[in-house]
């Protein structure tokens, strides 16, 4: 029987099994709001064999969104349009269905991918000033952010309750919150972006107070039975930056919050710091903290063979397997692995007649039968 495949809980929620798609960006949003795109691609994804779909990146104002393309759910129009694609994914979709709700802070404005996202776009050309924990550009050719006051802090709270409470209007089954990858939450986390001298910068204690204020605004403003989780990058992969043992202080913090489950993901605080990609490069990360924090954990980074990722879960390394561009180059990934893997999983009936059996290694065929 296959663990990965096998189902499992997350506070009230029944997941079918524990492999999840993970978020990722489309850069096809109008002023925030969904579009043609995210009902074709999110419909196709909610019946790839994952028993959760994450969309993608959030943003819970205007100004934290990474591009002019991308979600935000921090208006009635957001939340409007937004609505017809969650139900059509609810309705003919197997997948469970989560958001993930962030602030990119000095990453923002940026170029969509296919337009050079290095640069951001200048506040005369539709550009806006961006913010951080410190007035520290990401880069050379980058502009230097306005500095969050205890104030404005505390306004941005309640913009995440704000989108949280949208969400849950919108039927979402999961919300995840974003503080990792260089987006704000994670540029108050690392010493490398925040020079505070306040009570939101200096030891790890004051750098981790944002992200438990919003965890645990957005943890009351969320149903009781509804699982909420973090993304985090685990390490800034440099000594003087995120270590994994801040991490799974922070973890730790989480979890006494009512955190559910975490992320875990790495890097992406600074262009310049080199990450030592390969596969399966971030499980690591997450089997320590699931280990040392005592909570669920979701591996994701170039995990890509089904066998690899039933390992995982078997192994005790993670709880979930998360998996982004391997379901944007197979959308049925979880289909195949499944086969692959000598499980069942429910397709649309539509899809019955496809003869997924060729999917299926020869001497397996008679297993699987």
């Amino acid at each position: 029987m296959s663990h990965l495949f096998s189902p499992t809980h997350l506070r009230g929620l029944t997941l079918a099994n524990r492999l999840v798609v993970a978020p990722m960006c489309q850069y096809s949003a109008d002023e925030g709001s969904a579009t043609a795109w995210h009902m074709m691609h999110l419909g196709s994804l909610a019946n790839s064999g994952a028993g959760l779909l994450i969309l993608e990146a959030t943003g819970v104002e205007a100004a934290g969104r990474i591009t002019h393309g991308c979600l935000g759910l921090y208006s009635d129009a957001n939340e409007q349009d937004l609505m017809p694609v969650v139900e059509a994914c609810r309705r003919y979709g197997q997948a469970k269905l989560g958001i993930q709700l962030g602030h990119a802070g000095r990453k923002a404005a940026s170029k969509r991918p296919w337009e050079g996202r290095t640069m951001q776009d200048p506040l005369d050309a539709g550009g806006w000033q961006t913010v951080s924990a410190s007035p520290i550009p990401l880069g050379l050719t980058w502009p230097r952010p306005h500095a969050l006051t205890v104030d404005e802090i505390a306004a941005l709270v309640q913009r995440f309750v704000d989108s949280t409470r949208r969400a849950e209007r919108l039927g979402f089954d999961l919300v995840e919150l974003h503080a990792a990858h260089g987006y704000l939450l994670h540029q108050f986390l690392s010493p490398l972006s925040n020079q505070r001298t306040d009570r939101y910068g200096g030891s790890l204690e004051n750098r981790m107070r944002i992200v438990l204020e919003v965890f645990a605004a957005m943890r009351a403003a969320w149903p009781e039975q509804k699982p909420l989780g973090v993304r985090v990058s685990a390490t800034d992969w440099v000594d003087h930056g995120i270590t994994i043992d801040a991490t799974v202080a922070l973890a730790t913090s989480l979890k006494a919050l009512g955190c559910d489950f975490i992320d875990v993901s790495t890097g992406g605080i600074e262009p310049t710091i080199k990450v030592p990609v390969g596969p399966g490069y971030q499980v690591r990360f997450a089997e320590q903290i699931k280990r040392d924090a005592g909570i669920a954990t979701m591996a994701v980074g170039l995990i890509t063979d089904a066998h690899e990722a039933e390992a995982i879960v078997a192994g005790g390394r993670a709880d979930f397997v998360m998996l982004a561009r391997g379901f944007l180059d197979d959308p049925h990934w979880g289909w195949h692995a499944a086969y692959q893997l000598g499980a069942e999983v429910e397709l649309p009936p539509q899809y019955r007649r496809a003869g997924l059996r060729q999917w299926v290694p020869a001497e397996r065929h008679k297993k699987v039968s």
